[in-house]
């Protein structure tokens, strides 16, 4: 799944343009400190957001921030140099909600 929602700029959206990523990470990633090393990612892109763990062994990613540094932190995510083993990345885009204050692991 790859859904934009948000404004008129289409998928490529502006360099500052501001963003809501949601990744489901599914794979060996629940134990192994993945929520931990996303969120340190997240950091240094300058995102704010949480990961969560699922009760389906899945990894919720949702990151809000610069479009650019949303795409960087997906690339982390699918990039193979992760904690674990992450078999597949599901994203969804959308407008960002501003509910979040740093990033949290949840």
């Amino acid at each position: 799944m790859n859904e934009y929602t948000g404004g008129n700029t289409g998928a490529a959206g502006h360099p500052d343009e501001h963003v809501r990523l949601t990744a489901w990470v599914r794979g060996q990633v629940q134990g192994v400190g993945f929520r931990w090393w996303a969120r340190a990612r997240a950091l240094e892109e300058g995102l704010v957001g949480a990961a969560t763990n699922l009760e389906d062994g899945r990894v919720e990613v949702v990151a809000e921030g610069d479009r650019h540094a949303c795409d960087r932190l997906l690339g982390h995510l699918r990039g193979g140099r992760t904690p674990g083993r992450v078999d597949s990345v599901v994203e969804r885009w959308a407008s960002p909600r501003g509910t979040f204050n740093g990033f949290v692991e949840r």
